[in-house]
């Protein structure tokens, strides 16, 4: 059972090696030590009893403000000692929350988390499992365990880019996603070769970085082109060319590369999808034997009536 507040002194405090918060940014930490400087903690830092000191498991960024500011006492509360897989999702559980929660770092420690799942369980946890473990639902759990997927000189990259304070950040997670997953699926295809894909993926952040692609989601129109060759709506040799050139031309944008192949196509493929929707609703409307109205019938002739003028012009 917990007990009630109470005062320790700040360097009988330790911090947590199993907190998934890696990334302490150095002006966030100074507007807090300037909160608590004029007000004092108002939050309780969370901790358990361990030698003749405390673990703490929740309020590290608390706890280094006090040593910063050479606080002689913090209110903490102190919790039962939790075993290392309890520990491990109690840390999960108290920053899943938090807006603040770099992906990375998470995915570092959602990692740890597994392995102490097989060391105690003799096995791997499923999915479901480990989002129970980690509060978290399963898309996050796959969305961080592609991060894991990355190779490790983009994860080190990535970090040292989530140090800086978050106005400086050029470069995110979601974007060395997108663009891995797009690389990915442009080999996949045999539109790039294999040992060519980092240099196409290293190309395209660095547009991310430069400022030519500032979307996001922009690398998934490579995977679009990709369809299109898959689908013949765009030769091998256009999809070759086109990201050949995305990977060797500075200027050169992933929009570029896909108006110079497949968009038409594509746009063209999703004209067709809409054309097909539409007789597959009529033919639901004629198996439910509904009398067409007037207004659907006036609808249906105009739309064909636009149809034959574009077709003929």
């Amino acid at each position: 059972m917990a007990e009630s507040v109470r005062l320790v002194h700040p360097q009988h405090l330790r911090k947590n090696p199993d907190n998934p918060r890696l990334i302490f940014r150095q002006k966030e930490l100074e507007e807090l030590q300037r909160s608590i400087a004029k007000q004092g903690i108002l939050v309780p830092l969370t901790v358990f009893k361990e030698g003749r000191g405390f673990r703490l498991l929740d309020g590290e960024r608390r706890w280094r403000c006090a040593i910063k500011l050479g606080l002689s006492s913090v209110p903490v509360i102190v919790q039962p000692k939790p075993l290392r897989l309890q520990n491990l999702m109690m840390m999960f559980a108290i920053h899943h929350a938090r807006k603040d929660w770099d992906p990375l770092p998470t995915a570092i420690m959602l990692q740890e988390l597994e392995k102490e799942f097989r060391a105690r369980q003799g096995r791997d946890p499923s999915e479901v499992e480990l989002a129970g473990l980690a509060s978290m639902s399963r898309g996050e759990v796959r969305r961080l365990k592609k991060l894991l997927g990355l190779p490790k000189e983009y994860r080190e990259e990535l970090l040292e880019e989530l140090k800086k304070p978050r106005s400086e950040q050029v470069l995110t997670v979601d974007q060395v996603l997108e663009v891995t997953t797009a690389a990915r699926a442009l080999r996949k295809r045999g539109i790039v070769e294999a040992k060519k894909e980092d240099r196409l993926r290293r190309a395209v952040i660095k547009k991310f970085r430069d400022k030519i692609e500032v979307n996001t989601v922009a690398p998934r129109l490579l995977a679009r082109l990709a369809r299109g060759v898959q689908r013949n709506e765009v030769s091998l040799s256009t999809a070759r060319r086109v990201v050949d050139r995305l990977a060797s031309d500075s200027r050169y944008s992933i929009s570029d590369a896909f108006r110079d192949s497949v968009e038409q196509a594509d746009f063209e493929h999703g004209i067709e999808q809409l054309v097909e929707r539409v007789v597959a609703k009529l033919k639901e409307h004629k198996r439910r034997r509904y009398k067409m109205s007037e207004r659907l019938v006036d609808a249906l002739r105009g739309l064909a009536q636009k149809i034959e003028r574009m077709l003929g012009e």
